[in-house]
């Protein structure tokens, strides 16, 4: 029931739309009972005495007439059904998108990819089959009903209670069988979630896959998800596939019944022949949404399951919401301070504690440390990715939970690892960082990125489409465009982690230069475990279990003969 509120909530932005979509209905199923009337009447004037043949032309020209307004009707009632259907998977799924940006890392973290994106495609396409039949049969079915029982009631009332007294059980068949199989559809949209997402893994990371021979495998584990999949599909269908066969059962009971009690009625002159065939082709046409219904039943308790794992999306709890008195922070000055900073990301494991740290504007902060030692987490709360647990981080003297976040991070520009390119142009990837940029500046950035030499030789050079991750280039020339990015943006503080990481060690040598003159006046965060690019930094934190065991120069370091002497050495033995 609480599904069926959230999508009544949507549904209710097209009322005007569905009153119309359910006078259709009325006038569609209103002519549609009149014609067996005329029928009836018909009938009779071929029975009784003489074939009135003027009169059946008559009729024939009325049925004509009333089965193209039908026709009309109810292609109008479908252009609407569907048009409600589409806007309202539309909303939806604008609102889930919309709900991803606000969601915190921490859930984008914790869930597969690809079991978010098979909620946000495959379920709301599933919940827009079930929508749409629901829209076409459940309304024509209802109206149906109560249309053939108020027609019925004027032919023969005796009859027609009889039926009423008999349609409860086709009624409780179907509600029996239905709530039964929507567990069923629950677990299949769960499971085909599950497949989606160990599919857009297996894709993401076919090299891998390939290079350590694990496709035997990945098939093998592919097939045990594919098979649940089979089994609980099978299931749902097995037993939502019982309803139709069985109201079918009840249904014919009702067509038995009154075929038997008009045909009494009219051997005993209390009705017509006409109106017995008048009455059975009501009768037919009473029962036939049932059928429909239970159909539409179990197409809906698949909608509403998946219309389920939409909402949980969508229900997710957000990123802390900013104070409507949030500072804006335009042009930082570059003094960034941490104090006491504690920060675990599960609660009985604390990986960051006692952090503390004073920057001053300009200064260039290098991070070294092992694997695991919280260099990567400490850039994650710089930039408000995650919110520190105790303690506080500040900028220009303000803390950063008292900032926008969106004004935060405008003043960070970041190079990682990890590159990201958009399946788009070389130009718009460029620009993401400062769409207003001239070509002319764009260039620049790209001779000071040293990118510009490959980006010419691509196809259409700066205009070359990329394809999905930066697909048809190098890992080194995927982290250059990344560079040149930052390169256009000029922040007035940057992050910078492993950020030359994938280049050869040419290019890195005069890209160290090209970041050289980027950070003169601006401060820098530079994570690297090659520790000879960072001789020249101001500060030299070095991280072990959270904590910073060690501060100081590169000179000063050595000469203690500590950690960090131990890291430095390490790397230039045999």
């Amino acid at each position: 029931m609480k599904t069926i509120q959230k999508v009544l909530h949507y549904l209710k932005r097209y009322l005007f739309l569905m009153v119309l979509s359910i006078l259709l209905a009325l006038v569609t199923v209103s002519f549609t009972l009149y014609v067996p009337i005329l029928i009836g009447r018909a009938i009779d004037r071929i029975i009784y005495g003489n074939v009135d043949f003027t009169y059946i032309v008559l009729v024939l020209k009325q049925v004509v007439c009333f089965v193209l307004l039908t026709a009309v009707a109810q292609w109008l009632m479908n252009i609407i059904n569907n048009k409600v259907t589409y806007e309202v998977v539309k909303d939806i799924r604008n609102e889930a998108f919309e709900k991803l940006q606000r969601l915190p890392l921490k859930y984008l973290d914790e869930h597969p990819y690809g079991e978010i994106v098979s909620r946000i495609i495959t379920d709301v396409d599933q919940f827009a089959d079930g929508l749409l039949m629901g829209f076409t049969q459940l309304f024509t079915g209802v109206v149906t009903i109560l249309g053939t029982l108020g027609f019925m009631l004027t032919i023969n009332g005796k009859i027609t209670v009889l039926v009423v007294l008999v349609t409860p059980l086709s009624l409780f068949v179907a509600n029996f069988i239905a709530k039964r199989t929507y567990s069923m559809f629950r677990l299949q949209s769960q499971t085909r979630g599950e497949e989606t997402a160990y599919i857009d893994e297996m894709i993401g990371n076919e090299k891998v896959v390939k290079a350590f021979a694990h496709e035997k495998q990945a098939i093998e584990e592919f097939d045990e998800i594919n098979e649940r999949l089979k089994k609980c599909s099978l299931k749902a269908i097995f037993f939502s596939s019982l309803t139709n066969p069985c109201t079918r059962f009840v249904n014919s009971v009702v067509y038995a019944l009154v075929a038997v009690t008009g045909a009494m009625a009219a051997i005993g002159g209390n009705m017509t022949v006409g109106a017995l065939s008048c009455f059975l082709s009501y009768a037919n046409q009473y029962t036939k949404p049932f059928n429909e219904i239970s159909g539409v039943v179990t197409e809906l308790q698949n909608a509403l399951a998946c219309a389920a794992r939409i909402f949980e999306l969508m229900e997710e709890q957000e990123e802390a919401e900013e104070d409507d008195n949030a500072y804006e922070l335009t042009q930082a000055q570059g003094n960034v301070s941490c104090f006491d900073v504690a920060f675990s990301y599960v609660p009985d494991k604390p990986l960051i504690e006692n952090f503390s740290l004073d920057v001053k504007p300009g200064q260039n902060v290098a991070i070294v440390g092992p694997t695991g030692c919280g260099k990567t987490t400490f850039i994650n709360l710089l930039m408000r990715f995650y919110d520190v647990n105790g303690g506080n981080i500040c900028v220009d003297g303000k803390d950063i939970r008292s900032l926008t976040r969106k004004s935060l991070r405008k003043n960070y520009g970041m190079v990682l690892q990890e590159t990201w390119l958009k399946n788009a142009t070389v130009r718009e990837n460029i620009k993401m960082g400062k769409e207003d940029a001239t070509d002319e500046e764009m260039i620049a950035a790209a001779k000071a990125a040293h990118s510009h030499s490959f980006i010419k030789r691509l196809p259409n050079g700066y205009d070359t489409i990329i394809g999905e991750e930066g697909g048809m280039l190098s890992q080194g020339q995927k982290q250059l465009l990344c560079i040149t990015r930052i390169m256009l943006s000029l922040p007035p503080m940057l992050i910078l982690d492993e950020a030359t990481s994938s280049i050869d060690t040419r290019t890195e040598l005069k890209i160290q230069n090209a970041f050289a003159k980027l950070m003169e006046g601006r401060t820098s965060f530079i994570v690297a475990h090659r520790l000879s690019t960072i001789r020249n930094a101001d500060i030299i934190l070095v991280m072990r279990d959270g904590k910073v065991i060690e501060q100081g120069k590169h000179e000063e370091l050595l000469k203690k003969n500590g950690f960090y002497a131990t890291l430095y050495n390490s790397q230039f033995q045999n």
